[in-house]
């Protein structure tokens, strides 16, 4: 059970009392108002300690928190690495929302500063990559595998995203490229744009994907007018126009993305 006198998980209150050398104790403020001193990642039982605790068991053992804490390795005065770990997850509601933060927000933020977001900004990115790595020999032409690879990308951004995933004559991903951020529209979004990495890659099918920062992937009637130039260009040019996908957010009752081939729309 949580002890009543420190933070940490104890058997009796009496092994504070004891002096423990790992607990802290309570102090009192100038209000008169019991306080808790933070323990230090060392202070604490080493089975709770991040790095041991890896060490001993496996990552698989440790939070999410507590994974963040071994890259951060310290934190700030009255925060250790692993309630500011768990602050950042809070703010940011979730691993997805952390690691869409900028290099410049991350350090920003007290107990970070440009060392540690750039560390942070580094897994991330590692981590995106080998997700698209891991889809690098699959075969793209559902919309469903296509969410699951952008989504952790896409789902939680502010503006809107257009990338196109050039694909081979086996549907395998060459590379995924964006063309534009801010506001999708015919204007920005022109076929032209569109194309012109599928052709210099020498593409033989390609997939659109943009997202709606709304988390409502019902397509506007912008989105419709978009598709069907898509549609016509693809003819002209001869490269496969396999799809384009809404990403938005789960929700209950419907899919977390629209798919205009699922829609009938694309043949």
């Amino acid at each position: 059970m949580r002890c009543g006198i420190c933070l940490i998980n104890c058997a009796t209150e009496s092994q504070c009392r004891a002096s423990v050398p790992h607990h802290r104790r309570v102090t009192t403020d100038s209000r008169g108002t019991n306080s808790l001193p933070t323990p230090k990642i060392r202070e604490l039982p080493q089975d709770d300690r991040p790095r041991e605790k890896l060490l001993q068991r496996g990552a698989d053992a440790l939070t999410d928190s507590e994974l963040i804490a071994i890259l951060l390795r310290t934190g700030l005065v009255g925060a250790n690495a692993v309630q500011v770990a768990a602050q950042l997850l809070e703010r940011y509601r979730s691993l997805g929302g952390l690691s869409r933060c900028t290099l410049e927000e991350l350090s920003a933020i007290p107990g970070i500063g440009p060392a540690k977001a750039m560390q942070l900004v580094a897994t991330f990115k590692l981590g995106q990559r080998l997700a698209k790595e891991t889809y690098s020999q699959a075969k793209i032409d559902a919309p469903e595998l296509v969410y699951e690879l952008l989504a952790p990308e896409m789902r939680g951004l502010h503006k809107e995203s257009l990338r196109v995933l050039l694909l081979d004559t086996r549907y395998r991903l060459l590379r995924t490229e964006q063309i534009s951020l801010g506001s999708v529209n015919e204007s920005i979004a022109h076929p032209r744009e569109v194309f012109r990495p599928a052709i210099v890659a020498s593409a033989y099918a390609i997939i659109v994907v943009h997202n709606h920062p709304s988390g409502d992937p019902s397509p506007s009637q912008s989105d419709h007018s978009l598709t069907r130039r898509l549609a016509e260009a693809a003819e002209l040019l001869q490269i496969k126009l396999l799809d384009h996908i809404i990403i938005g957010a789960p929700a209950e009752g419907r899919l977390p993305y629209f798919s205009f081939k699922e829609a009938g729309v694309l043949g």
